[in-house]
């Protein structure tokens, strides 16, 4: 029987020379601008950003810590800041239907000057308008209509009060109206004296009150007419003192924004709204002693009556400023309504209102005409998110809904704004188990995210990649504003990345774990008062790492110190092996010896796995005792059974 060699520990790692590395610090090394090891990534990210296409969006998908937000935001802000700034969108009220706010595209740069122009008129416009309803050309021209309405009031009831007068009837006002009463010389008959009366007389009177009773009823019915006219009349005022100007602030506002077709529109809308309520610029009498003229109110101050002449900017792009291009938004919280935008209310007694004001953006908003990057983990774990980004692709608009509204939880006074068309390309960031849940399941998910940007997490080890390795690392040092490496520092620290892939001819692209390595190496530099990493503050990292998490690890190896859990590793013995298990704790392995015991005996040839009858085993250690039965029938029961009964177990594990 051939005899097996131990394999010595140093053929189990393979360690990196520092003089292969070609440099003594990291200070002679230059940054990288991208990742290593990521071709496939980058190609991706290149191609998805690039098409113009309806769904193409990404979605980066690999380990934690593998570079995928870095590496999409870096090429991203680059990409994003070279291409032009898309239109700016606000919402202003709509005057035909005020619940339905109308969304309103702008280019570029307008939307802020043109919400502080439209403010500044109607600051104005509460200043100017008031004024001219002080001045004595208005006075004037109101005491003619009154006068004028008053006589005609006058008239139709003094030609009734003559004509029943000579009837020998009056005309009495009582706090139910008007009455007809019957008068001798002047005075009004009481009902006693009306009574006493010759039955024929009374008739008579009767019959005269009842034809008056008719012109009465005539006169009554013209009052609110003349009524009507009257404050037609006066509102007509009101117009035309108002009219030149509001036409003199409209223009000013029409002159910054010559050329805007949509501005211009809006613009004839306010025009025309703020002639036909000019009384809204005024205080009506209040009490009997107040002046019949309506008095100014104070422009100091917000009034959310003006509120209809306001402008509510969604999204505001600045095409010649510091932040030119598209946008590149990131949302860390996404909400429904950080995602998609809300509506606010305010109380009003006690209800809740709105108005088109309170509308507020949502990332989706932000990013339209360029880049939103999402986690997917937090998109698919808020309630309704999933589905409302799905909806914004496929519709290519932003509806802003609420979870209290789908859910029917809330009943009140609600806008319903007017969608805004949407451009943009959506990058979804998870893990691989992620994308393949979505894309086995969610019909969708195919059609909208199109791109596959595959993160990997190791790189083949060679000389090369090696090197590129340490560039790598002295870019991280340098982004960091950590100390510089020496080549033993840097050696070391490939190795433990190698340990990191598992793999002895791998290296791993885990760019988190090595951050933090290095950044623990740069702390105990520092507390040992060193200008550059060595060797010692690296392996002080690992040591600190492995002490900070190795608690479980100490109690396993105590317990087979103690003879608590037997493990024998001196001779041998029939039927007995050590194994070895690789427990994985977050980002700590160690292992743990184990010894399996197999018995045999005559029996009917069945393999007995005690870690499966128990259900303390798992799916490979299963597989793996299946193999082996297979392997026993396979050699030795070719042409008979096979008498054996035999078992395996993993000594002392009890779950």
């Amino acid at each position: 029987m051939a005899t097996v060699s131990p394999i010595k520990p140093s053929s189990l790692r393979m360690e990196t020379d520092p003089r292969s590395l070609g440099f003594k610090s990291t200070d002679e090394l230059g940054p990288i601008d991208s990742l290593i090891g990521q071709e496939r990534a980058l190609g991706a990210i290149r191609f998805g950003s690039s098409i113009d296409q309806p769904g193409y969006n990404l979605f980066a998908l690999g380990p934690q810590g593998t570079g995928r937000h870095t590496a999409i935001l870096s090429y991203l802000e680059g990409k994003a800041a070279d291409e032009p700034a898309p239109f700016d969108w606000v919402y202003v009220h709509n005057f035909e239907t005020a619940h339905k706010p109308h969304a309103m595209r702008l280019p570029a740069g307008i939307a802020i000057r043109f919400k502080d122009a439209m403010k500044e008129m109607v600051d104005d416009l509460r200043v100017a308008v008031p004024a001219l309803f002080q001045s004595d050309e208005y006075r004037e021209k109101r005491s003619a209509i009154d006068g004028e309405f008053e006589d005609l009031h006058d008239q139709a009831f003094e030609g009734l009060r003559e004509k029943a007068e000579a009837q020998d009837i009056a005309i009495l006002r009582t706090p139910m109206g008007f009455g007809l009463v019957p008068t001798s010389d002047g005075q009004v008959i009481k009902p006693e004296v009306f009574n006493a009366l010759p039955k024929e007389q009374r008739a008579a009177i009767e019959e005269r009150i009842t034809a008056l009773q008719d012109d009465l009823q005539a006169v009554l019915e013209r009052l609110p007419l003349l009524q009507k006219e009257h404050r037609d009349r006066v509102r007509q005022l009101h117009a035309d003192l108002a009219g030149s100007v509001v036409d003199a602030s409209i223009k000013a506002v029409t002159v910054k924004f010559e050329g805007i077709t949509e501005i211009q529109q809006h613009l004839s809308e306010v025009r025309k709204d703020i002639v036909e309520r000019a009384d809204m610029f005024l205080e009506k009498p209040d009490g009997e002693n107040s002046s019949p003229f309506p008095e100014a109110f104070s422009s100091q101050g917000p009034d959310p009556r003006f509120n209809r002449y306001l402008i509510n900017v969604m999204v505001a792009n600045d095409s010649d400023g510091d932040h030119k291009g598209a946008p590149l938004v990131t949302e860390d919280h996404p909400t429904l309504a950080n995602l998609v935008g809300r509506i606010e209310h305010v109380s009003q007694f006690g209800a809740l209102v709105t108005d088109f004001t309170m509308i507020r953006p949502g990332a989706l908003h932000r990013a339209n005409g360029g880049y939103l990057v999402l986690d997917a983990r937090k998109v698919l774990s808020e309630l309704f998110c999933w589905e409302a980004l799905k909806r914004a692709l496929r519709s290519e608009t932003v509806t802003i809904v609420s979870a209290a509204e789908q859910l029917s939880l809330v009943n009140t006074v609600s806008l319903e704004p007017e969608p805004i068309p949407l451009k943009v390309k959506v990058v979804l960031i998870g893990e691989r188990i992620l994308y393949y849940l979505l894309n086995s399941l969610d019909p969708d998910f195919a059609d909208l995210f199109k791109v596959q940007v595959d993160f990997d997490e190791e790189l083949s080890r060679s000389d090369e990649n090696t090197r590129l390795y340490a560039s790598l690392i002295a870019t991280i040092a340098g982004k960091h504003g950590l100390r510089p490496l020496n080549a033993t520092a840097v050696a070391r620290v490939v190795d433990e990345a190698v340990r990191y892939a598992q793999d002895a001819e791998r290296l791993s692209l885990r760019i988190g774990l090595l951050a933090d390595l290095l950044r623990e190496a740069d702390f105990w530099a520092g507390e040992a008062k060193r200008k550059t990493i060595n060797i010692r503050d690296v392996e002080r990292a690992i040591s600190e790492q492995i002490n900070r998490s190795d608690r479980i690890r100490e109690r396993s190896h105590e317990a087979i110190t103690r003879d608590t859990v037997l493990i024998e590793t001196d001779g041998e013995a029939v039927g007995q092996i050590n194994g070895l298990s690789v427990i994985g704790l977050g980002n700590f392995s160690f292992g743990q010896p184990t010894r399996i015991t197999a018995r045999a005996r005559m029996g009917s040839g069945k393999l007995i796995d005690i870690e499966r009858e128990t259900k303390l085993g798992g799916p490979l250690h299963s597989k793996g005792v299946l193999i082996l039965s297979a392997f026993l029938s396979a050699n030795f029961a070719l042409e008979m059974p096979i008498s054996l009964w035999a078992s395996v177990v993993l000594e002392q594990s009890y779950g």
